[in-house]
């Protein structure tokens, strides 16, 4: 079988297939209506985001048999027409799970000890202590919405620190040992910390806006390493200001370019996120929760295995 790369992954990925009998080429310069001409030559193909998978692109893709993403979603598929075309989608969230666990942990804590505000103040030669002065993890509640891959991550590293972790889910019976499974309404009567973990979809598209916001019966934290278009910049900038946000730890953003590799021209943001951009209380990080030295081998390795697993004759 002839797998095309579009983009740059671990060598690990290129040399376990090609141990498995597989004929690997790397294209990642070539534009996607470069790839459309000779798309129909391949059985398989390997991406992260570097452009969508749409309806006209498998058009082209006569002989495609599979396409694997190195990473958790596949949003950035046509998934509907893949299927139809009997064309098998790949994914390995079992790869950065772990990464996204812990990142999403370190910005919780972060925000709960003023980390980052602390840093920037001493380093300008302030030392007010008083003024970041802590809260604990300990006796908190914290609520998952997405209970999959790293929602568990997420649940498992909680683990230790004496907090009650509840858990929502469109699946049911989703709960184990690490987060109860509980109504929507029950999460927002409850939670103190929020933390996403939904791929992006039409139910999660904007999700968190205002009505969302208030509906919760007490301030709370939120945390999202999940995809920033599940979340209304604006929605959320006035939730922080008006303290029913009491903090945010944001790894995506509602505007980065679906390639996550770019957010824009900086001369136009948004005026919600230059606020958001301001607030002390805010924590951000540029799409990289699953993008750890660890995971982008992981990564390799649960795709390499898949496609050998699914389609090595």
């Amino acid at each position: 079988m002839k797998i095309l790369h579009l983009d740059s992954n671990h060598p690990l990925l290129l040399k376990m297939l090609e141990g498995a009998g597989f004929s690997n080429q790397e294209n990642y310069k070539a534009s996607k209506s470069e790839i459309e001409q000779i798309i129909s030559n391949y059985d398989g193909i390997v991406i992260r985001s570097r452009f969508n998978i749409d309806k006209q692109f498998l058009d082209a893709a006569k002989n495609l048999k599979f396409i694997a993403r190195v990473g958790a979603g596949l949003e950035s598929i046509d998934m509907d027409y893949a299927e139809q075309l009997g064309i098998k989608l790949i994914a390995a969230p079992e790869g950065n799970r772990n990464a996204v666990g812990e990142h999403a942990l370190g910005m919780l804590l972060s925000l709960f000890n003023n980390l980052n505000k602390a840093d920037r103040e001493v380093k300008n030669g302030l030392w007010n202590r008083e003024a970041n002065r802590g809260i604990e993890l300990d006796g908190k509640t914290v609520g998952i919405i997405g209970y999959g891959n790293m929602g568990k991550a997420f649940a498992k590293k909680l683990k230790g620190f004496d907090c009650e972790v509840i858990c929502f889910d469109i699946k049911e019976n989703v709960g184990d040992e690490n987060a109860k499974q509980v109504s929507l309404k029950e999460l927002q009567q409850k939670i103190d910390v929020l933390s996403l973990h939904t791929p992006w979809t039409p139910l999660t598209d904007k999700m968190v806006n205002s009505e969302f916001i208030n509906s919760f019966s007490k301030p709370f934290w939120l945390i999202n390493t999940a995809r920033g278009k599940s979340v209304v910049t604006a929605d959320l900038v006035s939730a922080l200001k008006a303290g029913k946000i009491l903090g945010a730890g944001l790894d995506v953003l509602e505007f980065e370019k679906l390639s996550f590799e770019t957010l824009f021209d900086s001369d136009n943001l948004p005026n919600s996120l230059k606020e958001l951009f301001a607030m002390d209380n805010v924590i951000l990080s540029p799409h990289i929760a699953g993008w750890t030295v660890e995971s982008k081998e992981k990564l390799a390795t649960v795709i390499a295995e898949k496609i050998i697993d699914n389609f090595k004759k």
